[in-house]
């Protein structure tokens, strides 16, 4: 709590000073902040921010104490660590409407207490700076590394792990490299798994007994052990190489190629996205397939399966 509690501070203290929000401020109680939805993500943005530094100048009062060669974050769930990883581009995205809307409350609510021009770009300028060290954090394998964690026998696992793969390109990520857990039969990966995940590096991590105690000697020095470690001490460099981009441009064709592993046109739901708005269409089973094409007509959008 103290991570939020001490930002806060910091900026009501500034407030008092330039009379921003006309005590507005003042009024907000940190302790009730933490059960806000998505405040478990905002902890964790912080406690990383303590440790790594992603946000530059901004997050200076931050000092580390303490200095690490990896850090290792296994978050509460998926959709939670999706959601701390796209927060800095959405940021970017709704920061200008949310400072402007701020801007015109305040010049209804007291006359002359709105932010001026320069005050609110340079406010943005700040934030903008900010938020776009984080998104590049995010991006930059050497400051953060994604790895996928799948069930090399289980078809599900493997379906699921390539939708997060997908899911992570759209918050803004670049995956690392996948890691298999071996089978007790078997510690060699199928050429089709690798295939899946290519060109991600695939490893197997060594399978571990759980009803004795385990052999730790032998578990480190077997060879799925040497392939998940020559995986996780890979250079930046090394993995820059087998990372997709995830916006191609053909000027010659005219064409965008967007990398969205895990995903394709079939399915029994329809996603229509139009303005601000999502609709989610579900398919009778006799027109359930692949989106064949779509069109405007008569005010309405015609959408043909395949």
């Amino acid at each position: 709590m103290q991570m939020l509690l001490e930002p806060l501070h910091l900026l009501k203290k500034a407030d008092a000073e330039l009379n921003i929000t006309q005590g507005v401020l003042e009024g907000v109680v940190g302790e009730e902040l933490e059960v806000l939805p998505g405040m478990d993500s905002v902890f964790t943005l912080l406690a990383l921010e303590r440790l790594v530094g992603f946000l530059g100048n901004l997050g200076r009062r931050n000092l580390r104490k303490d200095k690490y060669d990896i850090i290792i974050y296994d978050g509460i769930n998926i959709e939670e660590t999706l959601c701390m990883i796209g927060v800095t581009s959405r940021a970017r995205l709704v920061g200008p409407s949310l400072l402007r809307l701020v801007n015109e409350a305040m010049s209804l609510s007291t006359k002359g207490s709105n932010l001026n021009g320069k005050m609110s770009s340079e406010i943005w300028d700040i934030l903008e700076r900010a938020l776009e060290r984080g998104s590049s954090a995010f991006r930059e394998p050497r400051e953060f590394g994604y790895y996928l964690v799948v069930d090399p026998n289980n078809p599900t696992s493997v379906s699921s792990a390539l939708q997060y793969w997908g899911c992570a390109i759209q918050a803004g990520a670049q995956v690392s490299g996948a890691f298999g857990t071996a089978s007790p039969y078997s510690d060699v990966e199928s050429e089709e798994i690798v295939k899946n995940f290519s060109p991600v590096p695939f490893a197997l991590c060594p399978h571990v007994p759980m009803g004795s105690l385990p052999n730790w000697n032998a578990i480190i020095s077997s060879n799925p052990s040497e392939d998940a470690q020559d995986l996780l001490s890979a250079p930046a460099s090394s993995s820059n190489s087998n990372v997709m981009e995830p916006v191609k441009f053909d000027p010659s064709n005219k064409s965008i190629s967007l990398l969205m592993p895990g995903f394709d046109k079939g399915g029994s739901e329809l996603l229509v996205e139009a303005g601000d708005q999502r609709r989610v269409i579900r398919l009778p089973p006799e027109i359930q397939g692949k989106v064949g094409g779509a069109k405007f007509a008569n005010k309405k959008l015609v959408i043909t399966m395949r």
